[in-house]
């Protein structure tokens, strides 16, 4: 079942997620809607909160075939649990603020520790793109948006065209 996505100003999305508890089928049944709204919104990751779900569950998929570790991917109460030194500079847009994207700080290489759907162990070594969006969507956990990540005046600026952009397409319905 596809979701409604959660749009920038919806406090769930400054809220934290709360940790599973249960590894059920009401969980494997959010992850596999999870990813049918993600591939639906054509996104390469999205988090509970993104649909209004406040757990600590994260899908992706980059479909990277120069990284090994890419592709469908869902981690359930995910922790960011070491990083390299080295940092990365890439664009980046949300789901939550379609139309608008840019540059954001964040480590080059990650690994996270959480569980598969089913409650098994999972450990990922990230790196590029994929640690990339995995930093994304923990940061979604913890009520963090990637405009936070940017100076006072870029975040201001992008606010201020999203906004401008969300009332000029109500004005064309």
């Amino acid at each position: 079942m596809v979701h409604e996505i959660v749009l920038l100003g919806d406090p769930v999305l400054r809220a934290r997620a709360e940790p599973v508890a249960a590894f059920d089928d009401e969980l494997r049944a959010l992850v596999e809607d999870m990813f049918e709204t993600m591939y639906h919104s054509e996104g390469i990751g999205l988090a509970a909160n993104q649909v209004g779900i406040l757990r600590q569950v994260l899908v992706v998929d980059i479909r990277d075939e120069q990284d090994p570790a890419a592709g469908r991917l869902t981690i359930v109460n995910p922790r960011i649990v070491a990083v390299t030194d080295e940092l990365d500079r890439q664009s980046e847009g949300c789901l939550s603020i379609p139309g608008v994207e840019e540059v954001v700080e964040r480590f080059r290489v990650v690994r996270i520790e959480g569980f598969d759907p089913h409650g098994e162990p999972v450990t990922v070594e990230a790196e590029a793109l994929l640690s990339r969006t995995l930093q994304h969507e923990v940061d979604h956990l913890e009520g963090i948006l990637f405009i936070d990540r940017l100076s006072p005046l870029k975040r201001r600026m992008l606010v201020q065209k999203w906004k401008k952009s969300r009332a000029e397409g109500s004005r064309t319905k």
